[in-house]
Order: structure tokens, then C-alpha cells, then sequence
């Protein structure tokens, strides 16, 4: 099972005390995943269709303690995959339907409007901040999705009207968040890419065992990558080393070959032979090896002596 759905299963399995709240999440519900299917001149069902189980449960029962009415759910094969069911929830009563509609700002008390419904979420059905959570986590259930935090960070609300997208993006940006917006075919898509932000946004619907799983993937990596980056951090000093030191002995092998080790000043000397002998040494380690310590510096001071001297031995500048 999906980050996703076992995400979605845990919220699904969240009371609904408070009946605004269960509301809240209802117009999200409608707006994100309810259809209004016509069956005649004068009669018409609010449809939703999930392919989660829990879901399914979760809208029958906000129907259920809202509206206390028989609410049909139906379950049919997918021919595509052939495997997963899809849950259609009817509330075939045309005076129920138009009542949730109403309900939720998705018309206003004229039936013939719902040819023409409002997806701007009103004001009333989010003006305390539990129920904004609600909205939030009905929006989540209705077309949200969470990418495998273990392959990449991203949260994701798809909606096919442009100014839902700007309402619900305002909802969870009032939370302090930066969520963004972007068309996609002929969706409307509110995502959010950084982790910790993935995280509060899983807090806000109320998903904890999802946040809890969330973290610890996100700490798994963040460690990982510390480790990468300190290995190669190491890598490319040891390469810069073995580099230098292989340089510094080819140097004193040619001042030998042309003139002596015995020409050069004796702090020069020292350090030469030094060298020759440790060619894997660090150069604070090399000074720690002289008869009169000396650190970094002084050492690569010494070295860039003996490299001028190398190079005036070939006619080089």
C-alpha cells in the first residue's frame, strides 16, 4: 500500500464530533471529488466515486450524522486494473442533494443553479481554524497525494477549477505554509515540495503515524546524505594530499638528480628527506616530525621554497 493511501486510511478513521467540522470537510469533499449526475427533466443525485474503502466509509458516514439520510453505495470491478474496487456513494433524495449542496456553497437555494455551482469556498465554512483543518483534510481525501518520502518530498492537491486552487492554497498558506500553484493538462494542481512543510500539513489533517513515518525517512536521509558529503568531503582532501605530495616528491627528486639534496638550505633539506620518507604524510604531520616543529603553514611555506627552486633548476618561472 501507497504513503498515501495509508495515510488516507488513518485520517478516514478520525471522529467527526463537531458537525462544522464534518461540514468543512464535506465542501472540500464536493468540490474535490463530488459529481451532480442528471436522471431526468426534474431529478438529479450527488455522486462521489474512491477506490479506498476507507474513504467511501468515511463520506457515507458524514452524510449519515449530518443529514440522517439513506445514502446507496455502490461497488463495481475496475476493467482497467482489474483488481481495485470502485465506491460509488449515491444520495439519490433530489431534496438531500440539493440541501448538501446548499449546504456547502456549491449552490445557492435555487435548484436550477446547480448548473452553474460555485467551487469559492465561503467564508462560513471556514471561519474557525478546526474547521479549516477539516477542509483541508477533505481536500486531502477528495485528490490529494504524497509521494514516497524515501524517493522525493511532495504533496499535491488536484482540483479542475482555478479558483477553487486559489482558495484552498490560501487555506493552507493561512497556516504559515507556501504552498503553490500550477496548470497541469486541464488541472489545477496546489503542491508543496519541502519536507518540514509536508510535515505540518500532515499535523493540520491529523495524519500523526503518516508524520511519524515522514520523519523518520527524512532523518534517514538527511544522515545518509551527511555521511556522502563528509566522505567525499574526506575523498577530495586525501585526493589534494596524495596530489601535493606526490608533486613535492617529484620536486626533490630532480633537485637530487641535478644538484644534490646537500645544496639546499639545511631547513630545506630536512623537510626534503622528510618528505621522501613519508610520502603519504599530511603536511601538519611532516612538521610535527622536524627537530623544531613547525605547523601547516610553515611547512607549504618551505615546500612552495623548494618547488621555486625545482622550477628555476628547469628554466621555468
Amino acid at each position: 500500500m501507497s504513503f498515501s493511501s495509508n495515510a488516507k486510511n488513518e485520517i478516514s478513521r478520525m471522529d467527526t464530533s463537531e458537525d462544522c467540522c464534518a461540514l468543512a470537510e464535506l465542501s472540500a469533499l464536493v468540490r474535490m471529488n463530488g459529481t451532480i449526475q442528471i436522471m431526468g427533466s426534474n431529478k438529479y443525485i450527488l455522486k462521489f466515486r474512491t477506490e479506498n474503502a476507507a474513504i467511501a466509509r468515511r463520506i457515507f458516514s458524514i452524510l449519515k450524522i449530518l443529514y440522517n439520510t439513506n445514502v446507496e453505495i455502490v461497488v463495481r470491478k475496475n476493467r482497467q486494473l482489474k483488481k481495485n474496487n470502485n465506491y460509488l456513494i449515491l444520495v439519490n433524495n433530489k431534496k438531500i442533494s440539493n440541501k448538501i449542496l446548499h449546504d456547502v456553497g456549491f449552490i445557492d437555494e435555487n435548484e436550477i443553479d446547480f448548473l452553474f455551482p460555485s467551487y469559492k469556498v465561503p467564508d462560513k465554512i471556514i471561519a474557525n481554524r478546526c474547521c479549516k483543518r477539516s477542509y483541508i483534510r477533505g481536500s486531502f481525501l477528495g485528490g490529494g497525494s504524497i509521494s514516497n518520502p524515501e524517493k522525493t518530498y511532495h504533496l499535491e492537491f488536484v482540483t479542475n477549477n482555478k479558483e477553487h486552487a486559489k482558495d484552498l492554497s490560501d487555506i493552507i498558506n493561512s497556516f504559515g505554509l507556501n504552498s503553490k500553484i500550477v496548470l497541469r493538462k486541464e488541472n489545477y494542481v496546489v503542491y508543496i515540495k519541502e519536507g518540514e512543510q509536508i510535515v505540518d500539513v500532515l499535523n493540520i489533517i491529523g495524519a500523526h503515524q503518516a508524520l511519524l513515518k515522514f520523519e523518520d525517512v527524512r532523518v534517514l536521509k538527511d544522515v545518509r546524505n551527511n555521511i556522502n558529503r563528509i566522505v567525499n568531503c574526506e575523498t577530495a582532501n586525501l585526493s589534494k594530499t596524495i596530489d601535493a605530495s606526490m608533486r613535492q616528491v617529484e620536486q626533490i627528486k630532480y633537485i637530487d638528480e641535478k644538484i644534490g639534496l646537500n645544496k639546499l638550505p639545511i631547513s630545506l633539506k630536512e623537510i626534503a628527506e622528510l618528505r621522501l620518507e613519508n610520502p603519504d604524510a599530511s603536511l601538519k604531520e611532516i612538521g610535527s616530525m622536524l627537530s623544531q616543529p613547525i605547523g601547516k603553514s610553515g611547512v607549504n611555506h618551505r615546500f612552495k621554497k623548494i618547488e621555486k627552486i625545482a622550477n628555476e633548476l628547469r628554466g621555468e618561472k
